[in-house]
Parts: C-alpha cells; sequence; structure tokens
C-alpha cells in the first residue's frame, strides 16, 4: 500500500488508536498509525495540505477507521 507521504512507521504490529475528541477506539496498521500521526502533527503546526491527502488516504483505504478516528 502506497503511503500518501513519507513517514515512519515506528510498530510492529497493530496498535489500538483512541479518538483524542469522542474516544472511539480502533486497530491500525503499523502504516496506518503513521500516517495518522503525521495527520495530527500536520494539523497543530497547520500544514493542512498534509491533513489532506492523509484524511485523502484514510478516507480510501481506511473508511470505518476514518470515521472513528478523523471524521
Amino acid at each position: 500500500m502506497k503511503l500518501p507521504f513519507d513517514c515512519m512507521i515506528l510498530d510492529k504490529e497493530p496498535v489500538s488508536v483512541t479518538n483524542r475528541l469522542g474516544g472511539g477506539t480502533v486497530l491500525l496498521t503499523p502504516e496506518a498509525v503513521a500516517v495518522y500521526d503525521c495527520i495530527i502533527g500536520a494539523e497543530m503546526i497547520g500544514n493542512y495540505t498534509m491533513v489532506q491527502k492523509g484524511c485523502e488516504w484514510f478516507r480510501k483505504n481506511f473508511p470505518k477507521e476514518y470515521m472513528v478516528l478523523l471524521d
């Protein structure tokens, strides 16, 4: 699976990630965790181009997880 941008994949196994606002939890692949972390970091620094690319990738590849974490 092609990632939407360069990001560091640190995990070896799937990780449970909890929505920081709504509290829903999903299990993500290591690649999805890396993209999610980049989206959150990009949001914090105002890089909305990266946020948009990451969200589009999530909607396409992980639609259920997108709805829990990013929608």
